[in-house]
């Protein structure tokens, strides 16, 4: 009897997990049913068992099975997840049960089911995205068990020799349980290799008796990490002769050595293309914040209605001129739009920042006046109480800007900027509160005012913008730094 292929191994295991997962969905939905079932009155369980399925329903129900496989499919879900991370695979488990919890919804708001209520989706939601991702974990802890056991592995080489390649040697050797067996280094002679140290492994062949090397032994992945301006030629031969053995090659996306960027891989045109974005500000989370920003946005504006009346009527009797000042800002990737604010200066206040330059009282290109002579009486205390920034609620509503982010500057003062670096804030959507409005605002210097808005992009998440908001009511009672 012939031995299976590891090709087929795989097939067959991957076969296995695409039955599991509609199982775990299958036992999903029987587990919702039966909690809403139950809990009406009468012999309500007894009756919904009774029910004879009809075969028109059993053709919708099968197709929907086919539907939810499709979207575990499209969502990644079968791909490679050695090297993901524990937080990834929750992720992605949440978005794919998200996705068809959606689509169960759709079915049923279509065909008129009567038996999916909101109870029911919450329940199927919740117990589908439970049995999966602990489903996706268990056998995340199962299979690292298998690779330390020494089964499962799969053999790599590294080309180059450069600090990336020792860094990337680094993780892998760390993480034992990923199943990985480094096989050596592959690079050319050259004046600092003796000095290095090649993290416990040889260099085993150079650029040219790579391809003896891969005739001679299993190598399942070639991660090529080498220097692109001086190796190009050689990386391009690399990589057609991986393909020639049908070996996977991997090459580090960040080969511009850039910082705060991240890489993904898109298609444009029917090409595919490496994207370098900056930070965490891609997909689905973006998405997710703008849909909480709206609905934020139209919540206060419903709650402060009353106040934002008063206001306008004590605008209106306080000065001569409009209610609402309007502004060119600066907003996402450096687009313009006009900002909604109370009016707090006499008319024509823009005009006299001339005569008022000497009396600039922050660094930086900005321009702030604790004691700002254009400020009217009832103008002091919008600015004061920060009620003149409540008009941006609809901003908000808009897309020209978010409830949280760097704040959005006047183009007066976009173009004293002096620093390149200080120009990323401009990749977000500005924001209506912000790091630097919860931490003093004027009082601080324009530089770490700059550097507190890349730490809020670096460091993004909900949590954090739930954070800056909470911390935002506190700091617009003490007037922190309100000018």
């Amino acid at each position: 009897m012939t031995a299976i292929s590891t090709e087929a191994k795989r097939n067959l295991l991957l076969g296995g997990l695409k039955l599991f997962d509609l199982g775990l969905l299958l036992l999903s939905f029987g587990l919702a049913t039966i909690l809403v079932v139950s809990t009406r009155p009468g012999p309500a369980l007894s009756e919904f068992l009774a029910i004879r399925v009809k075969l028109g329903n059993l053709a919708l129900f099968l197709a929907v099975i086919l539907l939810w496989h499709v979207i575990f499919y499209v969502c990644g879900m079968y791909g490679s997840m050695r090297l993901s991370r524990r937080l990834a695979v929750v992720l992605e488990a949440l978005k794919s049960t998200t996705l068809c919890a959606a689509s169960l919804a759709l079915v049923a708001a279509f065909f008129a089911i009567k038996m999916v209520t909101p109870r029911f989706m919450l329940l199927f939601w919740a117990l589908s995205f439970l049995t999966v991702a602990c489903g996706r974990l268990l056998l995340r802890y199962a299979l690292s068990g298998v690779r330390l056991r020494g089964h499962n592995l799969r053999f790599l080489l590294i080309l180059g020799t450069n600090q990336r390649a020792m860094a990337f040697a680094r993780s892998i050797n760390a993480r034992p349980e990923l199943g990985y067996r480094i096989l050596g280094f592959v690079d050319e002679d050259w004046p600092e290799i003796n000095k290095i140290k090649i993290e416990g492994h040889s260099l085993v062949a150079s650029l040219s008796t790579l391809p003896d090397f891969l005739r001679d032994n299993v190598v399942d992945e070639v991660a090529n990490y080498l220097p692109l301006a001086s190796f190009y030629e050689h990386a391009a031969k690399v990589a057609a002769l991986c393909e020639l053995h049908g070996i996977i090659l991997r090459f580090d996306s960040d080969i511009f050595g850039l910082k705060s960027t991240r890489s993904r891989l898109d298609g444009l045109s029917g090409d595919q293309h490496i994207t370098c974005y900056p930070g965490r500000w891609r997909g689905w989370p973006v998405l997710a914040k703008r849909i909480f920003d709206f609905v934020g946005a139209l919540v206060l504006l419903l709650l402060f209605s009353p106040l934002l009346l008063v206001v306008a009527a004590f605008l209106k009797f306080d000065s001569s001129g409009p209610i609402f000042f309007f502004q060119e800002r600066i907003g996402y990737n450096k687009r313009r739009f006009r900002i909604y604010k109370f009016r707090t200066m006499v008319l024509g206040a823009e005009h006299l920042i001339d005569r008022l330059e000497e009396f600039n009282e922050v660094s930086g290109p900005v321009f702030k006046i604790k004691n700002d002579p254009r400020i009217t009486s009832v103008g002091k205390l919008l600015r004061r109480s920060s009620i003149d920034e409540l008009p941006q609620l609809f901003n908000v509503l808009r897309g020209d800007m978010s409830l949280v982010g760097p704040r959005p500057l006047p183009a007066r003062d976009y173009a004293g900027f002096n620093e390149d670096w200080q120009r990323r804030r401009f990749s977000v959507r500005p924001g209506i509160t912000c790091l630097w409005q919860v931490s003093g605002r004027s009082s601080i210097t324009f530089e770490q005012w700059m550097k507190l808005d890349l730490q809020y992009m670096d460091e993004w998440s909900f949590w954090l913008d739930l954070k800056i908001l909470a911390r935002t009511i506190p700091a617009v009672l003490r007037g922190s730094g309100a000018a």
